[in-house]
């Protein structure tokens, strides 16, 4: 008996060729049309079964996000700056910090309040999960302040004569 493969491989994986794309789009135009492609049937079939004024407020919702996407994908990303976008992340790292420590104020205000007659040990530990998860929302805030810091400040040079 001869077990040998008979085919080729070299010969069959060399032949194959994958078409190219046609047109690229830049990636906010496909969340605009993705979005709109999801969220224009879904609003024609909700807007005969709800009440009138909330169909109303449906449709009108629709075309504001339908506005809004389209400024939105009119955005070039290659032209925005790492200068311009360090306020938002710093804005972020500080949401993030403030959450954490909000969302543990919070649990830490719960659990004395309706588990009093636990002591802080078995409070914590259990509601271990959560207050990991705030602590943690915390740190990594913190990293993203942090690394904003440590980051070099280079502004962009202004190409107007004074």
């Amino acid at each position: 008996m001869n077990f040998k493969s008979e085919v080729n491989l070299k010969d069959n994986t060399q032949n194959l060729n994958f078409s190219q794309p046609t047109i690229t789009r830049k990636p906010l135009e496909l969340l605009r049309d993705t979005e709109a492609l999801l969220r224009r049937p879904t609003v024609a079939t909700l807007v005969p079964i709800l009440p009138p004024k909330l169909g109303d407020n449906l449709q009108i919702a629709s075309s504001v996000a339908e506005e809004s996407l389209h400024e939105l994908a009119e955005i070039d990303l290659e032209t925005i700056s790492d200068w311009e976008l360090r306020p938002l992340r710093m804005r972020i790292g500080l949401s993030f910090v403030g959450f954490g420590a909000l969302m543990t104020v919070l649990l830490l205000l719960y659990l004395n309040t309706l588990y009093s007659q636990l002591s802080p040990i078995e409070q914590i530990g259990k509601y271990w999960h959560q207050y990991v998860w705030f602590v943690c929302l915390g740190v990594t805030g913190m990293f993203i302040l942090g690394r904003e810091a440590m980051r070099p400040i280079n502004k962009p040079r202004k190409s107007g004569k004074k």
